[in-house]
């Protein structure tokens, strides 16, 4: 996920309430016969299809309240939605990160939707607890919640029989010194043109016919999972600062960089390092037998992979299995035109009849907890089980690192990571400078 120099521009040039005492939206519009079009914002042309099924949900309920759903790609989303607050013509309703939130929250961009929350029928303790937590801000809800997403690792059913192993029932487990049970099936899985392992004489990690894992510069599956896994953190609280510069977090960090350089499990970050998609490819093509992937993934994998694709969850550190919820939310514009439609719209979306459209499509796992088994059934009936991920997200979870200014700092974090992973500078001076340059774009709260 970079971010475009002139969506920094646009960020860096906010400042507290920035955002605040703009004109009003012109993102929806009245034609005059007591009727009103919401523009509704996403970037996942995959879910466009499950949320037209919900919009003529909504309009039975609401027949004077239309809504026209807007797809924005989404390396142009954020710039584009940022310019458009300053500009006031946001559109109503938009899609919401964790990493994105805090910056529009803290400045005044969102408006105050907990009593939308309450009106969809269901108290704040029936949504997953991390997707609560992220769009929370002084007690106040200023998104719906959505849906969420984990990460867990997608596998090659053919691979893995080729090489005669299986992927154990009981989760993995991995340490920094390379013990526990993960690593020795990586090795089992990767083999070069001589049919060589890394852990046998004679491999040749310059020819490498098949990996076995996909280790790569990706915070979401990768190094914001390994490092609460081995007892590390990110930030040193909400609306903090950065601090994976300590022993756990860097031990951690380290870890993913030796499954490339040192154990030769995974392709060189030459292969791998963004931008995005270059890792899935690998593993689509066959030559990579294990790959970490967010749930919300698969719609984009599945239908055209040409192997039986495999589940499981995330290795376990010392600290035990511990993966990141990264959730999504529903927000409203603060200056909209239509404040009272926009919120019974959210507070719809907030139902258990719009998620279970979703839920039932496949399309995500809803927020709503007691419906997230209806996604595990649609994928099951497609030949995927989707249970490992759900698994993990009722277990030991982190939220996403919440902190002001994340979408500042992601850039310069992922470039000195790029480096890092490709051998060019060590793993603590790495982590030191990452830490350094990030918190230097934060606004931490006092």
């Amino acid at each position: 996920m970079q971010l475009s120099t002139s969506r920094r521009k646009v960020l860096s040039a906010l400042t507290v309430g920035a955002l605040v005492g703009l004109v009003a939206a012109c993102g929806g519009s009245g034609d005059g016969n007591g009727k009103t079009t919401l523009t509704y914002r996403i970037w996942d042309e995959q879910q466009q299809k499950g949320y037209e099924k919900v919009f003529e949900a909504f309009k039975v309920k609401h027949p004077d309240i239309d809504v026209k759903i807007e797809l924005q790609p989404y390396d142009q989303y954020w710039t584009k939605l940022v310019t458009e607050m300053v500009s006031g013509t946001a559109p109503d309703v938009f899609w919401m990160t964790p990493a994105n939130f805090p910056e529009l929250a803290t400045q005044g961009g969102l408006m105050d939707v907990s009593a939308a929350v309450e009106q969809s029928g269901l108290t704040k303790d029936k949504y997953h607890p991390n997707v609560v937590d992220s769009f929370t801000y002084k007690e106040k809800m200023y998104a719906i919640p959505k849906d969420w997403g984990v990460p867990g690792m997608l596998y090659n059913k053919q691979l893995f029989a080729e090489a005669g192993v299986e992927m154990p029932t009981e989760p993995l487990t991995w340490a920094p010194d390379g013990s526990g049970t993960f690593l020795p099936l990586m090795q089992k899985l990767t083999v070069d043109v001589n049919g060589k392992h890394p852990n046998e004489s004679g491999f040749d990690p310059a020819k490498v016919k098949r990996w076995g894992f996909a280790s790569w510069n990706h915070s979401g599956t990768q190094w914001l999972n390994w490092i609460p896994s081995n007892g590390g953190t990110t930030i040193t609280k909400p609306y903090g600062t950065f601090n994976f510069n300590e022993p756990a977090s860097v031990e951690a960090l380290q870890w993913g960089v030796d499954l490339i350089e040192k154990w030769h499990v995974s392709p060189p970050a030459e292969q791998t390092n963004p931008p995005a998609g270059r890792a899935t490819e690998m593993f689509q093509r066959g030559e990579v037998a294990v790959f970490p992937a967010n749930n919300a993934l698969l719609p984009f994998v599945a239908p055209g992979s040409t192997f039986p694709i495999g589940t499981a969850s995330l290795p376990a550190g010392k600290a035990g299995r511990v993966v990141i919820i990264n959730g999504l939310g529903e927000a409203v514009y603060s200056r909209t035109e239509h404040p009272d439609q926009a919120k019974q719209l959210v507070s719809f979306l907030a139902t258990p009849q719009a998620q279970a459209i979703m839920a039932e499509g496949g399309y995500v796992f809803p927020a709503i907890n007691d419906l997230a088994p209806r996604y595990v059934e649609h994928w099951k009936a497609k030949g995927i089980d989707t249970q490992p991920f759900l698994d993990e997200a009722r277990g030991k979870t982190v939220n996403f690192p919440i902190v002001s200014g994340f979408a500042a700092a992601e850039p310069k974090i992922n470039q000195i990571f790029n480096d890092m992973y490709l051998g060019s500078v060590t793993v603590p001076d790495a982590a030191g400078e990452a830490v350094k340059q990030g918190n230097a774009l934060l606004t931490p709260e006092k």
